[in-house]
């Protein structure tokens, strides 16, 4: 089995990847982003940018920096497929990854204003945001000295 991780800034196309290879490559999907999203709803919270992140790394103190990717990873061997997660955001994920098998991870990244402007037009529950929140957002993202949050900067 084939493991492709997606890491990448905030609207880059990681999505356009993993559309690609589902749709021609005949690969499984599997992403961080709606696992977070279901225990986000399994708590009775509101879906947005804030709980996401504040969820993910209560799960990742809770059991490990690598436990979603980890969970995932469980989903995609019952497949038996090549498969893809996507929204890699933590060095422990990426490196939990490395450890199952043959894995590539690509990191996909854009001009700020062309990714803020492709989250504007897909409208998701977590994209209604000014992009002076985009930044902020990116920017609390991008490094961590704490294995339990997002550090995209050393994921790239």
């Amino acid at each position: 089995m084939i493991i492709i991780g997606i890491t990448g800034t905030l609207g880059a196309g990681k999505g356009t990847i993993v559309d690609y290879l589902v749709n021609e490559k005949g690969f499984s999907h599997f992403s961080v982003r709606g696992f977070i999203t279901d225990e986000i709803r399994k708590r009775g919270l509101e879906v947005n940018r804030d709980n996401m992140v504040i969820v993910a790394n209560d799960l990742r103190e809770k059991h490990n920096p690598a436990y979603i990717a980890e969970q995932l990873f469980e989903q995609a061997k019952v497949s038996r497929n090549n498969c893809v997660i996507e929204s890699l955001r933590t060095i422990g994920e990426v490196e939990a990854l490395k450890s199952k098998g043959i894995f590539y991870l690509f990191a996909v990244d854009a001009d700020s204003i062309i990714r803020y402007n492709r989250i504007t037009n897909r409208k998701s529950e977590t994209d209604n945001i000014s992009y002076e929140t985009f930044i902020e957002n990116e920017t609390r993202e991008m490094e961590s000295d704490d294995p339990n949050k997002q550090n995209l900067s050393a994921c790239i």
